[in-house]
């Protein structure tokens, strides 16, 4: 099994359903940002080493519905052969 790390980490706005201002910013675009954001607060590391991406969604349905993650992760520059799972 290999050893996970986390070298940065960031989060994405919170909104007020269903009115809110980022009803209208889809999810992948919000979660692309902030992994965008997670790879500048670390510029040692290399958007090509990165091994995995995995992200976390309570209401999996709609907008939701699709691989957050995968979408997320090509939103964010990271190359297509980095695996992505929501």
């Amino acid at each position: 099994m290999k050893e996970a790390v986390i070298v940065s980490g960031a989060r994405t706005a919170v909104g007020r359903a269903p009115r809110g201002t980022l009803r209208t910013t889809y999810p992948d675009d919000m979660v692309g940002a902030a992994i965008k954001e997670a790879l500048r607060r670390a510029p040692e590391l290399d958007p090509t080493e990165v091994e995995d991406v995995m992200i976390g969604c309570a209401i999996p349905e709609g907008a939701q519905g699709n691989n957050v993650a995968r979408l997320a992760a090509a939103r964010a520059g990271l190359p297509v052969s980095v695996p992505a799972q929501t």
